[in-house]
Formats: C-alpha cells, structure tokens, sequence
C-alpha cells in the first residue's frame, strides 16, 4: 500500500527539518572556528605589536642612554678644555710679564750692551759662515755697528778664522716694539738664527715649561712618564 499525501508530506517536513538542523549545526560549526581563528589571529597580531612597542621603547631607551652619555662626555671635555683653556692663558701671561720686565732690562744701556754683543757672538758660533748679516731694531743699528769690530775679533781668536764677513741690514729691521736682540743670515737668507730677547725667551720657557705648569697646576696624573 503506498504513502498517503500526509505521509509524504511528513517525510518532507522531516527531512526539511533535518536538513536546517544539519545546516544551522554546519554555521554554528563554522562560526566557531571563524571566532576561533579570528582570537588566534588577534592573540598573535597583539603579541607582535607588543614585541614591536617592546622593541620601540627599548631602542628609545638606548638612544636616549646614548645621548646622555654623549652629552654627559661632551660636557666633560668642554669643562676640561675651559680649565687648559685657563691655564694656559695664565702661562703666556706670565711669559708676556716676563718679557715686558725683560724689555724694561734691555733700557739699562750698558746691562743691554752685553747681552746684545753675546747673543750676535753665539749667533755667529751656530752659524760658522763666512759671509752672515745682522738684522736688529732700528735704534739698535749703531750699538750693532759700534759691537761688531769687537766681536768679530772674538770669533776669530776662538775659531782661529780670519775670513769672516759681517754686514749689519740697514733696510730692513726687527720690530720696534720687540724687546731687542739680534738676527743673523746667512747663504743669502736660506739659514736664519733667530737671537731675539723674544725667541730666547720662548726657547727657555720651553724648556721649563713643564716645571712652571707642576708648580702652578700640581702633577698631571695623566701623564704617563715623568722627568
């Protein structure tokens, strides 16, 4: 015996209602792993921004760190330049000082007298030329004039040389404002002596500088050797 009209038609509503339970089960399914992927995905988006933040405030961190230490260093040096700065100008002060009270010696004639005619002798003595000129200041030129004969001389018995020629530079001269002394050339200006009260006093100085800044400044700890 077949279906009647409401046997089929309630296996058709069963298997309607099978079907939208299959399918509802299907979206529900699929909803579930799309909300799963999507926290998966924003759990592991998150992680990485917070790496990147991590890594952002880590890097700021050590630039401003380097920075600091930058201008902490840069801080340091121009406060130890300023303190050399200081010191040093103190140290030509007192080598400035040293020469206005030489100046003020080279005034007294006769004390002048003789260290002008020293200082052309050992002048002569460095150079062992033949043929040498004499520069000085203006108002030295006839002191030099009237010292040469004298010197020359010396030079002779010492060197037991005769043949010397000596010419004092009537057109050009050592400034007027140094403290004195002498220059002497030789081979037509290629050798120069340089035997001013200025140039002395620089080569002293020089040479004693080191005491002079221990004695104002104290020992300096970086240095390594010491004399």
């Amino acid at each position: 015996m077949g279906l009647s009209e409401t046997d089929v038609a309630k296996q058709i509503q069963h298997m309607i209602a099978f079907i939208q339970q299959e399918a509802a089960e299907k979206v529900e399914e699929i909803e579930a792993k799309a909300e799963e992927e999507f926290n998966i995905e924003k759990s592991r988006l998150v992680s990485q921004q917070r790496v990147k933040i991590i890594e952002y405030y880590d890097k700021k961190e050590k630039q401003i760190e380097l920075q600091r230490k930058i201008q902490h260093s840069n801080l340091a040096n121009a406060s130890r330049l300023s303190i050399l700065k200081a010191r040093d100008d103190y140290v030509q002060a007192l080598k400035e000082e040293a020469r206005k009270q030489l100046t003020i010696l080279t005034q007294d004639r006769s004390k002048y007298q003789t260290i002008l005619a020293n200082l052309i002798a050992q002048g002569l003595f460095l150079l062992m030329e033949k043929e040498v000129t004499l520069r000085c200041r203006r108002n030295d030129f006839h002191l030099v004039q009237q010292l040469t004969p004298d010197i020359v001389q010396r030079y002779k018995q010492e060197l037991k040389q005769i043949d010397i020629k000596i010419t004092v530079d009537d057109k050009n001269y050592i400034a007027d404002d140094s403290a004195g002394g002498i220059e002497l050339y030789a081979m037509g200006g290629k050798i120069k002596v340089s035997n001013t009260i200025e140039a002395r006093l620089s080569m002293i100085f020089n040479q004693i500088l080191p005491e002079i800044r221990e004695k104002l400044f104290g020992i300096n700890q970086n240095r390594k050797y010491h004399d």
